[in-house]
């Protein structure tokens, strides 16, 4: 997404320059809440494995930095984000009332609302109001594109939210953090009241994130979930990096500038979009920040990957939950960075240019709740040479 680079430029650039913090003799605190490192060992040097995740419960749970080791490179950073110890800095020095600089250190947890949402700027300026089943929503406005461009609202209203009964334990080869965001509802900007339960698990082979909506209001609610990671290419020659999205459509947008939809879903058939293919497509020098849907699952999983060939380096983003309906990716020419964003729905969901279709957004009933789960993997991408 725009906002990722637009936040801070040089986020994935400043990744190299700090290393993966080792455990902190002082506790790094960020939203007045410190900074949960979950650790384990590496355990067989020969394959790729996890090694650490960073998780700021004063953020929305965010997730600041993933580290693992891979055979013949040592530790890496998974995520394109400065870490910890960067990030406090970050946000005291640059953030906004609406917490955007989240977009910038790690990776956000984007609710009740991922992507864009358009609608009728208010007399202020400062927030849209759109409609979902005959109910009004007013959302707040985010900096978007040309000064004189259209501002929609941006990626939810979590991103300040702070998480409370926090608790670490160890697991079978690792260990994972749980917590509990009470949202209510968002601020006043939402129907009902909601609670977030977030479980973020670290093994060797994976790195599980879990997320549940629960209803605890007595309204109905309209309900979406994203995430927004920027992932590392260690090579840094993004040009050779292939990716492997298994969706069969691409949203249609307006254009880049705004990256609003039309409405359409187009064939991704003998196009740019087309990353179907196993092993994955190169990115080449294309700009990409799309939408893709119609995706296929097999065995209950739908599978992303991120290959950089020059590094031997690859990265599952598996998606478990059969609410994501859709994957963004945000992959901007020169930056070493690919953004993959698993989500609920497509862009703009309340959005009356998609008609009567279902565009993803569950509905929650009191006392009814959704989840969504991402598994994190890595590999070595010469496995993949049949």
């Amino acid at each position: 997404m725009k906002l990722f680079l637009r936040t801070l430029a040089l986020v994935p650039v400043m990744a190299c320059l700090f290393p993966p913090l080792a455990k902190a003799q002082t506790a790094i605190e960020i939203g007045g809440q410190s900074v949960v490192t979950l650790h384990r060992p590496v355990i067989n040097k020969g394959v790729p494995e996890f090694t650490s995740v960073e998780v700021a419960p004063g953020r929305g749970m965010e997730i600041l930095q993933i580290t693992g080791n891979f055979p013949g490179k040592g530790s890496i950073n998974v995520l394109a984000s400065p870490g910890s110890a960067a990030a406090a800095k970050m946000i005291a020095q640059h953030d906004d009332p609406n917490g955007l600089m989240s977009l910038g250190i790690g990776a956000a947890f984007l609710i009740p609302y991922p992507n864009r949402v358009r609608g009728k700027l208010t007399a202020d300026g400062q927030s849209i109001t759109t409609e979902w089943q005959g109910h009004t929503l007013t959302l707040p406005v985010s900096p978007w594109g040309k000064p004189d461009a259209e501002r929609p609202a941006v990626h939810g209203l979590i991103f300040k939210a702070r998480a409370n009964d926090v608790q670490v334990k160890s697991i079978p080869d690792g260990e994972q953090v749980t917590g509990v965001i009470h949202a209510g509802d968002f601020g006043g900007h939402w129907l009902s009241k909601t609670d977030l339960e977030f479980t973020i698990r670290l093994t060797g082979d994976a790195v599980d994130i879990m997320v549940d909506a629960h209803n605890v209001g007595d309204v109905a609610e309209p309900m979406a979930i994203g995430w927004h990671p920027g992932f590392t290419l260690p090579s840094g020659d993004r040009t050779q990096v292939r990716v492997h999205i298994p969706g069969s459509g691409v949203a249609e947008v307006e254009n880049y500038d705004n990256g609003f939809p039309t409405g359409k879903i187009k064939p991704v058939d003998g196009t740019q979009y087309d990353f179907r293919a196993r092993g994955g497509v190169p990115l080449g020098r294309n700009f990409y920040d799309d939408n893709w849907s119609k995706l296929e699952w097999k065995s209950g999983h739908a599978i992303v990957q991120v290959i950089d060939p020059a590094a031997n380096y690859g990265l599952n983003v598996e998606a478990l939950s059969p609410a994501i309906k859709t994957i963004q990716m945000y992959a901007p020419p020169a930056v070493p960075m690919v953004a993959v964003e698993p989500q609920f729905n497509f862009v703009d969901p309340f959005g009356k240019e998609w008609g009567a279709m279902d565009t993803g957004t569950v509905t929650l009933e009191p006392g009814q709740s959704t989840t969504w789960h991402v598994r994190l993997g890595l590999f070595d991408p010469r496995s993949l040479i049949e």
